[in-house]
């Protein structure tokens, strides 16, 4: 009977003196006081369970807080997320394209590959793959000053020739 009452007293103290801690680490940690309440009791229960397994009391706030990390754990375990069968799920693609913006995004590219291939490929390479006249330089081997007067003649090109089919508005 000695035995248990000193164990009792021993995890008083435990209790006392690391619970404030504890409690604010579960908060910390999930983030809703409820929770982090429950944590900290099934802690307590698990480490009054387990008492006589602590060694060294100079580490029971590291053992208590395993214990409540573990706890924390132990939560996700127990819930099971709602299944869905998705066969039957329709998910609306906001960004896709119109059919006459399909047949306007076409046209432009065949407008764009009928231009001559040193006009081309600079603007190709700025529009579709997002490089610098910098990058562009450097790739096709030419000066930088030589890019930025192939991109110009090549929008001016596209533009009018999107003018003379009647569809552009000249701002490419």
């Amino acid at each position: 009977m000695r035995r248990v009452a000193r164990k009792r007293a021993d995890f008083d103290r435990l209790a006392r003196q690391h619970g404030a801690d504890l409690y604010r680490f579960a908060v910390w940690l999930c983030r809703d006081e409820t929770l982090a309440r429950d944590l900290v009791q099934e802690t307590f229960l698990r480490a009054w369970r387990a008492v006589d397994s602590l060694k060294d009391e100079a580490a029971a706030k590291s053992w208590l807080i395993t214990i409540l990390r573990r706890e924390y754990a132990r939560t996700f375990e127990r819930k099971v997320p709602p299944l869905v069968s998705i066969d039957a799920l329709v998910i609306e693609d906001r960004d896709a394209a119109t059919p006459q913006e399909r047949v306007e995004r076409q046209q432009l590219r065949q407008r764009i590959l009928a231009l001559p291939a040193n006009y081309r490929e600079p603007l190709v390479m700025q529009v579709v793959i997002g490089m610098s006249c910098e990058e562009i330089a450097t790739e096709l081997e030419i000066s930088r000053s030589a890019v930025m007067t192939r991109l110009f003649r090549a929008r001016g090109l596209l533009a009018d020739r999107l003018e003379e089919d009647g569809e552009g508005n000249g701002s490419i």
